[in-house]
């Protein structure tokens, strides 16, 4: 998909920390004009940490390239009515507040479609925008809770476990993107604007949709089978020698391989592991069988022998094993980004750009109100006007430091 595929598309982006900035990243990733709208003191995703870099933070810096940052205090009329006057322009809004605040400020979907009919307005929340639950708080780890995903992570006698990453928020930003690109085409069709209702709930029942088909076809709450998949033996991790790898062999011609390369045709003769059905019923105890034997070598010892039978196979890396490997090096994502306070950061760039050619450099995460006035003025403001909001303290001007003078540390 080409870099530039939403040129032209303008984006006005209220939205914080997570699954907004993730879904107006994607935005810009795609080459529409994002404009991010922030209090005077920034948005509170810039205080995610630690880690911290020269006191920026990585994980907001990680979901806000290709962005311009506006900083105008809504909490006045005239910042309320600035923001209003870009969106007579705009094609896209993107907001994560909770149900009610937009409207608190005269900046609800129902008025601005009055200003800009083609408006595609994408409101992303906890529980959705209508409903008991609509203004229920909820972070990644509630929604990763409340959604049942928690229940299904590690194994039968550990507590209950939560995927570090944000993966509800990735999740609804990225849906929130896809939403909105289909809104778009209704739009250029000859279409109104729409209120995309975006839940994190909804988004994470929607990555478990083969759980939940398994839930209801069965009846039975799934499993912890740790790294195993549930509809599959062997699929899992094993300990070897030296760490641990992960062996996908339940194909009958790859569990026949298996046994093969293991010398256990006792296994394949065992009726127990006869199909794949029934080793998943009996999992445990091949689980503990196999891993007697993948113990007695080391990982790239069995790599090389599981790989010439075309076994499904990889060790388990840690982070600091993967950015050494070969895949990560082809994989096109990783890139150092020129940041105007933490200075050369390793990150990684947009997964869906073009195969035909080298997209183009992104623009590290904005400074808060590092493009107030160029946005401004791109949004047709007068200079008059723009000082006026400036002598008034409605707007905020951040500028780059020079590279000189930029703080870098650890």
């Amino acid at each position: 998909m080409p870099r530039d595929s939403l040129n032209g598309v303008r984006v006005i982006d209220f939205s914080h920390v997570l699954a907004g900035p993730v879904c107006s990243m994607t935005l810009a990733d795609l080459g529409a004009h994002v404009v991010k709208i922030e209090p005077p003191g920034g948005e509170i995703g810039r205080r995610i940490g630690p880690p911290w870099i020269g006191g920026e933070s990585p994980a907001f810096i990680s979901v806000n390239r290709n962005k311009y940052s506006v900083a105008i205090d809504l909490k006045t009329d005239a910042g309320r009515e600035a923001v209003r006057r870009m969106l007579l322009d705009a094609d896209v809004l993107v907001e994560n507040f909770r149900p009610g605040v937009m409207a608190s400020m005269g900046l609800d979907f129902d008025t601005l479609r009055e200003l800009n009919p083609r408006l595609v307005y994408c409101s992303i929340s906890a529980f959705g925008q209508t409903g008991a639950n609509r203004k229920r708080p909820g972070v990644d780890g509630v929604i990763q809770a409340v959604s049942g995903l928690m229940s299904t992570l590690g194994t039968s006698s550990a507590e209950p476990l939560k995927v570090p990453i944000p993966v509800a928020d990735m999740m609804g930003g990225y849906l929130a993107s896809i939403a909105i690109l289909g809104a778009l085409h209704h739009v250029r069709a000859g279409g109104g604007g729409q209120h995309l209702d975006v839940s994190l709930y909804n988004a994470t029942l929607m990555l478990q949709q083969i759980g939940f088909a398994a839930f209801f076809a069965s009846g039975r709450e799934p499993e912890k089978t740790a790294s195993a998949a549930p509809y599959a033996c062997p699929n899992e991790a094993f300990p070897t020698q030296d760490g641990w790898m992960m062996v996908v062999a339940y194909h009958p011609e790859r569990w026949h391989a298996l046994c093969d390369v293991l010398a256990t045709p006792a296994l394949e003769a065992d009726p127990r592991f006869a199909t794949n059905d029934d080793r998943v019923r009996h999992r445990a105890t091949l689980h503990r069988m196999l891993a007697a034997r993948f113990i007695e070598r080391t990982t790239a010892d069995w790599m090389e022998r599981l790989a010439a039978r075309d076994i499904l196979c990889a060790p388990v890396a840690t982070y600091g094993d993967v950015i050494e490997t070969a895949e990560y090096a082809e994989s096109g994502l990783a890139q150092t980004i020129d940041h105007p306070v933490a200075g050369p950061m390793r990150t990684h760039g947009f997964a869906l750009g073009p195969s035909d050619r080298a997209s183009a450099p992104d623009m590290p995460a904005p400074l808060t109100g590092q493009h107030t006035l160029q946005m401004l003025e791109r949004y047709g403001f007068a200079e008059s006007e723009i000082a006026g909001l400036l002598n008034a303290g409605v707007i905020r001007v951040s500028c780059a430091p020079r590279h000189e003078d930029r703080k870098v540390s650890a």
